[in-house]
């Protein structure tokens, strides 16, 4: 599974989460960082991303139009890198039977 990361997420956790996520982009990588939320949407739609974010704007948008894209979207409070690092790699087989399961279009961590 990759994951795109959304412009609320550090560009830092893209090394960290190499191993266990490879193919995984940020959105600042893309030349998406003033892009609309329609836009990164049917971007990773297209091209077989999970979004992860801290908003609720696709979470939202996930229940009105369903999937693809899956949409993860991570509900700590203000932390660092590392704290949202090891919270995805703590859950990393829940996350990978997330992004094979057909029926589910969101997850929300923790």
């Amino acid at each position: 599974m990759k994951l795109l990361l959304d412009q609320n997420l550090s560009r830092r956790l893209l090394p960290v989460l190499e191993e266990a996520f490879p193919g995984s982009r940020h959105v600042v990588q893309l030349g998406m960082e003033q892009a609309s939320d329609i836009a990164i949407w049917e971007y990773a739609a297209a091209n077989d991303f999970v979004i992860a974010t801290r908003d609720r704007d696709f979470l939202e948008r996930s229940v009105l139009l369903g999937h693809p894209p899956k949409i993860l979207q991570i509900r700590l409070g203000n932390c660092g890198v590392q704290a949202v690092a090891d919270l995805l790699l703590r859950h990393r087989v829940v996350l990978g039977e997330f992004g094979v399961d057909p029926d589910k279009a969101y997850l929300l961590l923790p």
